[in-house]
């Protein structure tokens, strides 16, 4: 794996960055904010089919992906998911494992797929029954516009843009509805104005609906 690896802490059983000080998933139940940001804001697991692709911003313990793949062997499809994410400082598998622990359901999903995590290009990729997986490393301001895909739903999840506000900035948002595919989709936790905004002016039509835990509101997004 990558020599640059976040700094992390603990918090009990969640992450914390170091570098950017938040926590990798919510404290008040990852898993539950990540089925109910996610997967409920992008419409899954309803809208899966055959090839379905994801794409991400900030891998982080791979929750997301994991919730994700949970959800694609439940609906029972077939072929695989395609999920695609883009991190600067990727978390060592080790630490992965440990974070998702407090999810055993998803801890058993992760471990073989985990297992199989390899280094080949600027890139991690792994894969496992119904998923291919690839976590394309370096800054995504850099690597988003050179990717050659085009995502059914993307989850944008870096940390805070008050603390990271690199994951946030318009011309990063106009390259997600640049790479999504039409009808896609992007739901994240932040409901700030001026990721709405970004949003908006990159072609979305954009929906603040509840959000999770102590968090009144989400985003939801829809390429128009």
């Amino acid at each position: 794996m990558a020599d640059q690896s976040p700094d992390v802490t603990w918090r009990g059983e969640v992450p914390v960055s170091t570098r950017f000080d938040d926590p990798y998933f919510s404290f008040a139940d990852g898993l539950a904010e990540t089925r109910h940001v996610f997967l409920g804001g992008n419409g899954l697991p309803g809208r899966f089919r055959d090839d379905f692709a994801i794409a991400e911003l900030g891998f982080g313990t791979g929750l997301n992906a994991f919730a994700a793949l949970q959800a694609w062997r439940a609906a029972g499809m077939t072929g695989e998911l395609r999920f695609t994410s883009f991190e600067m400082f990727p978390m060592p598998v080790r630490a992965m494992r440990r974070a998702l622990a407090v999810y055993p359901d998803i801890a058993a999903i992760a471990g073989p797929v985990l297992d199989t995590f390899f280094e080949h290009g600027g890139e991690l990729r792994a894969s496992g029954e119904g998923i291919r997986l690839r976590v394309i490393l370096g800054d995504a301001r850099a690597t988003l516009p050179r990717w050659d895909g085009a995502a059914d739903a993307w989850f944008l999840d870096g940390f805070s843009p008050a603390k990271n506000p690199e994951l946030w900035e318009p011309p990063l948002l106009a390259e997600v509805a640049r790479h999504s595919a039409p009808g896609g989709t992007a739901a994240t936790y932040s409901a700030a104005g001026h990721v709405r905004r970004a949003l908006e002016a990159a072609g979305f039509e954009v929906e603040r609906r509840p959000g999770h835990g102590r968090k009144r509101h989400m985003t939801a997004a829809r390429k128009a």
